[in-house]
This record gives C-alpha cells, structure tokens and sequence, in this order.
C-alpha cells in the first residue's frame, strides 16, 4: 500500500502537512502524501502564508486562490485524492430551499464549508477519509439555536456517505506546550473497512472511548453523570436549519461524538494522560538571544499590568443602553511551569495588551518571541520566517498545534493498517 494522496484545504502554513508526513510506516517511509492544497487569504495584498508554504514544500500542486472559485470555474484542477484534510473558518453553515439547484438546497455564498461539500459531491471517486479542525465553538452555534451548524454540516455529510466522529481537544492535556482547544473531526466513506465495522456496532461506545482512531490518539474516559445521547437528524438540510433546537437550549453536541447514516451518538469525556509535560518554560529562548524590541520597558510595566488586570466599569451601547462591563483579572507574567495560553491572532504588537503573553525571565519583562510562538504550535524553529514580527504572530494565532495532527495522522494509518500479528 503506497502513501494516501491528502489534498489540504485553508492551508495555512502548512500544519496538517508537516503532522501528516512526519507519520512512518514500519519501514520508516511516509504514509501520507499531499498531492494538492489550496491557501488564500481574502483581502490581502501580500500572501504571507501562502509564500511560506510553497518556500517550504514548493509549488508544485500549490493553488493561491479562492476555493470557492476554484470549485466553481476550475474543478478539474482539483485532483483525486484519499484524503481530505483542513482547518476551515467557522461561519454560518446554513441552507435555504431554492429551485435552482437539483437538490433543492444551496449554502450561503461565500461560506466555503460548501466550498468542501462541493469537491466530495463532484468527486466520482470521493475521498476515503476526512480529518478537519475548526473552533469548539462551533459544536454550539448559532447562539439561537445551539448545535443547528453543527447538525447541517452531520446531516449533509452522512449524505454524502460519510460517518464522522468527533473531539474537542486541549493539546495541554496531552503534554503538549499549549492550552489550544479545538474541535477535531474524522470522516470515514462508506466504502471504508471503517465504516463498515461502524455500521455493524450495536452502539459504538468503544469505538469512541477506547478504539476508535481518535480514542487511541488522545485516550479519554466516560463521565457517568452524563449518560450519552442518542438521536436521529430528521428531515432535509433547509428543514434542519429552519427547526434544529428552536427552543434555544443547550446544544445536544458534547465534546465527543459520532454520527453514522444520520444517527448521532454524544457524550460527554475527558482526557486521559500520565506522560510527559512541556510548558512554557521549556520553549523559551534565552534573554541574549532576544531581541530588545521584545522587552518592555519599566514605563510601559504599568500599562501592561492593568491591562492583565481584573475590570469593572460602565459602558454605553450604540442603542444608548448603559450596562457594566466586567472581566477578571489574569496571571501576570504568564506562568513558565504550565503550558502557554491559546495564542490568538493579536498576539503580536508592542501595545500594551490585554492577550498577548508576557513572561519574566531573569527579571526581565519581556514579550514572546516568532520563534517561541512556533514551538508552542510544535513547528520547527523559524519556520514563519521572513515576514515581520506581528505577522509571524498572527500566522501563528490561526495555526494548529502540528503534535495533534501527527497523533491522530499515526492513528489513523495503524487503524487502517494494522500491525501484523505475531505468529
């Protein structure tokens, strides 16, 4: 069996490639081979993430524009492929009836999870397998009717033949340097051995807590108190946007789940882990290796400290409505003997700032390094080199954490490929 051929989508700078072909088979040869991607920053004049990936990987099945119009003018570029990975923006995935489509249902326009949606229709061989990444959040949106994207997107991959499972994970949990919490999904086609076992489980409660791909990857335990639920996705993708939990309650989607033919099973777990930690502390440079612009000076200390501060005042709305505005106070410097805080977008910038990390290092007060904020997403050093600081940063905000990927690339290619057994 030769490597999976991966096509990655909202690229980035490439973190679901560098996790995927890290992956080794018993002979020490990759498993996974990304054959096509596609990054595109919309609006901006300077494709930072973009030129990185290609200097790293080259340009070869490199594709510098919008999905969305690649799907629609160029679909043909997109070549076949196994896999289909991808971090892609959390947005509004809802569908309205129209009589322009056969199917009698169209996604927003400009929301690209359709844009995926579209390449594993079109695709007379569709993919084998799905492994995306997007925001915790997103297994409760929209706020009025908690879970309903979550419940589309379910609904129209399981027809598409799709059986998904998913898992919110913190990679701190895991021994890795980071506090990022994420939700993770895995897709497997009905033509799958995966699948299959799937549809022959009288519940798939191991699977999801003991043996599935994810289960091995980042072990969890089951909270009794919450009992898993069960229930059936009715009805077509525009019925459920229009009626998914009208009552506004809580979202029926806990961390932890799989859905096959429509049938979602959730519940509830938390993570399992005895080995090895890093924190903070053991990504950081030494202080003469940092450059002064990163420190602050004892003038600004003060700004700093307030903005990290505990707050409670008035404000005024647009409407005119007055209320009290109110956040807690946050560790200040940042903790060297835990992992990091998620790194945000903003975390660049010399400004004092209320999310952006600060550490004190032979008592030094002094803002992250590139550098530092690519080891805590477990990428090699100086990998974003080239644009400026704050962008480095930024780049970084939006990527994932590469260790998570490789974990679950690796147990999925042993669930896949078995190891032999012994005689």
């Amino acid at each position: 069996m030769g490597p999976l051929k991966v096509i990655e989508l909202f690229a980035g700078v490439g973190g679901f490639r560098l996790g995927l072909e890290s992956v080794k088979d018993a002979d020490g040869k990759p498993v996974y081979h990304t054959v096509w991607n596609n990054q595109w920053e919309p609006g901006a004049a300077k494709q930072h993430a973009s030129d990185i990936y290609v200097r790293h990987f080259g340009a070869e099945g490199h594709c510098n524009q919008d999905l969305e119009r690649v799907v629609a003018l160029d679909f043909n570029s997109i070549p076949d492929h196994d896999m289909l990975v991808g971090g892609f923006p959390c947005q509004d995935y809802s569908v309205a009836n129209t009589l322009n489509r056969a199917h009698g249902l169209i996604g927003h326009k400009g929301v690209l999870w359709w844009s995926i949606h579209a390449i594993l229709e079109r695709k007379e061989n569709p993919p084998k397998y799905l492994m995306l990444e997007n925001v915790d959040r997103l297994l409760k949106s929209p706020a009025k009717q908690r879970g309903r994207d979550f419940a589309v997107m379910m609904a129209s991959l399981a027809d598409l033949g799709y059986a998904v499972e998913w898992r919110v994970i913190n990679a701190a949990d895991y021994g890795m340097p980071q506090r990022r919490r994420r939700v993770f999904l895995m897709g497997y086609h009905r033509s799958t051995d995966i699948y299959g076992q799937l549809k022959e489980l009288e519940t798939p409660f191991d699977h999801i807590t003991a043996d599935g791909p994810m289960a091995t990857a980042f072990p969890c335990h089951f909270e009794l108190r919450n009992w898993p639920m069960e229930f059936n996705l009715e009805g077509s993708l525009a019925d459920i946007t229009n009626n998914f939990n009208m009552d506004g309650g809580d979202s029926p989607f806990e961390n932890t789940g799989l859905m096959i033919e429509r049938k979602i099973f959730s519940l509830k777990t938390k993570a399992e882990y005895l080995g090895a930690k890093t924190v903070l502390g053991d990504v950081l440079q030494p202080l003469k290796d940092v450059p002064k612009d990163f420190f602050i000076t004892d003038k600004e200390l003060e700004k700093w400290k307030y903005q990290k501060g505990g707050k409670s005042y008035e404000r005024t709305s647009a409407s005119g409505h007055t209320y009290r505005y109110a956040e807690g106070g946050m560790a200040f410097p940042d903790s060297q003997d835990l992992p990091s805080r998620t790194i945000v977008t903003s975390e660049g910038g010399k400004s004092p700032s209320r999310m952006t990390h600060v550490v004190c290092q032979e008592g030094t007060y002094r803002r992250l390094t590139p550098l530092e904020l690519e080891r805590l997403n477990m990428f090699p050093d100086n990998f974003t080199q080239g644009p400026s600081a704050n962008k480095r940063a930024f780049l970084m905000g939006n990527a994932l954490v590469v260790g998570v990927i490789e974990r679950l690339g690796a147990a999925l290619h042993a669930a896949i490929v078995p190891e032999p057994q012994a005689v």
